[in-house]
This record gives structure tokens, sequence and C-alpha cells, in this order.
């Protein structure tokens, strides 16, 4: 069934990674479509995320193009069926669609690896953080929009705090500790914060200091999702018209290489804590 409401970036990836084995395959959509038994409409349709496919069709599709990949077979069929609302869609009128899109992405993703320079990320912040962060925005927000921004980020940072908790990795640059979003007492908090969430199992934290001097990545903001297979993995980046996601592979392996990188300049967790526990002294 197709769905009047546009496809979130879930359904597009599915679509999208079933053209991919269809094209490896050597079939045109509608060579593909009549061995379905079906219009070559509808098989766009699918491959753009338009329609609704079931998990028994996907594995099917697999078949008809020799995917001998039974683990991406599995991962995409746990993909399938109609759109499944979750808390985000909540916010898909009221925010750029692009941050539910992220929002959906964290909630199924496997693992989630992210490097910032100037902010803390968002999984992170307090909520005095996020506020000051989201009101410093251009063009300004009116107080409803600050609103909903401050509610979607902070209902994002479940994916830490859930019965079965995401692992989390995060290399944050000595500038973001110290840049003063909402004044003293909030950078401390946020810097307590931040020791806290270091504590958790499924929380890695390491600080690149002012000493560690040029490093690779230091240009970048980075949040790289991992999927159920590298396959699904993608790379979410902040730009100033929002969020934009990658997913081809040679730039997923650049990404890969730079948050390595950073990881390797970054001091170890253990250091790292108590980095931001002095920092938090001096303000």
């Amino acid at each position: 069934m197709s769905s009047s409401h546009p496809p979130t970036l879930r359904q597009r990836r599915l679509g999208a990674e079933l053209r991919k084995l269809r094209e490896r395959a050597g079939l045109s959509s509608t060579a593909a479509a009549a061995r379905f038994g079906f219009q070559q409409a509808r098989m766009s349709m699918i491959e753009a995320g338009r329609h609704a496919v079931s998990a028994d069709r996907v594995r099917a599709m697999a078949r008809a193009y020799s995917c001998g990949d039974d683990k991406l077979t599995d991962a995409l069929a746990d993909m399938t069926g109609g759109r499944t609302r979750g808390w985000w869609d909540e916010y898909r009128e009221h925010l750029p669609a692009g941050l539910a899109d992220l929002a959906e992405l964290e909630h199924h993703a496997h693992g989630l690896r992210v490097a910032l320079v100037i902010h803390i990320p968002g999984l992170l912040q307090t909520i005095d953080h996020a506020r000051a962060v989201i009101q410093a925005a251009v063009p300004p927000m009116r107080a409803y929009e600050v609103e909903h921004r401050l509610s979607h980020r902070m209902k994002r940072q479940g994916v830490l705090h859930r019965d079965n908790p995401v692992p989390y990795s995060a290399v944050i640059h000595e500038a973001a500790l110290r840049m003063r979003f909402g004044g003293a007492e909030t950078v401390r908090a946020q810097l307590r914060h931040l020791v806290e969430m270091s504590e958790l199992e499924n929380v890695t934290l390491r600080v690149i200091p002012f000493t560690a001097g040029a490093f690779t990545g230091a240009g970048t903001s980075t949040d790289y999702v991992y999927g159920a297979v590298p396959e699904l993995d993608t790379v979410q980046l902040d730009v100033a018209h929002g969020c934009q996601f990658i997913d081809a592979e040679a730039q997923l392996a650049t990404y890969s290489a730079i948050l390595d990188a950073m990881e390797a300049t970054a001091l170890n967790p253990a250091e790292s804590r108590d980095f931001i526990h002095g920092l938090a002294r001096t303000i």
C-alpha cells in the first residue's frame, strides 16, 4: 500500500538498498516487476520508499536478485512493513523532517559514534545547555519553536537510558567544553553531566585537549550510525540548512577513518573524565 505521507529516511533507505540489489543483478525495474507479477510503477514506488513491502516480499526479492548475504537480507526484512509511528512522528509537523529522521535512525541504531569540535553532542546535553544552544540558532526561533526543539532533543536521549541502551562513543574537543552557552553555572552543570554520562557502561567519552594541536577531522562534526549490517550504516552531518545523511560506501569509509584518527588523538576515557573534572573546577 502506498502512503500519502512522505517516506521516512528508513523507508527510503530500504527502497534504495533493494534498488542496489536489483541493479547488481542486472535487472531493469520493468523486468523485476514482471518477475514479481506487478506493474513497473509499483516497483518504482517500492524503491522510492513510497509503497509498503512485506518481509516475505523482501526475501523473495533478495533470492531473485541472487543476494547470498543472509545477514543483509535479514536486516532489510526487519525494516519492512507500513510506517510504524514512533514518538518522533509527533514532531514532523513542527520540525524539519531531518530531525525526525535522525531520531528514528538513532532509535534503530546498533551503535552510535560521534565527534564534535565546537558543540557538546545533543545526546549528552543538559536541558539548560541545549536551550542556550537552540536559542543561538539563526534565524532566531520563536519561544514555542525553541520548546519543540528542546523537547525533541531531550527525548532523543532516551536511546542511552532504555533497557537495551545503544552503545555510544563520543569525541569532544576542549573548545566545546569551554563554550559558555548559558553562562558559568550552566557550563559547570554540563561538565558534571558529561562526567556522569561517561560512567555509564554503554557510553565512552574521549576529549581532545588544545595541547593535542592540529588533528585529522578538526573541521568535521560527525555522527556515525551503525546499522544491523555495515551496508546499512549511515553518517549524519549537521549543515546550515539542516541534517544531511550519507550512506555511500566510500564516504562511510572516509568518515570512519576520520573518527579513528580523532579517537587516536584524544585522551583515553579515564584521562578524559579527569580532564573534564579539572576543567569544571576552573569555571
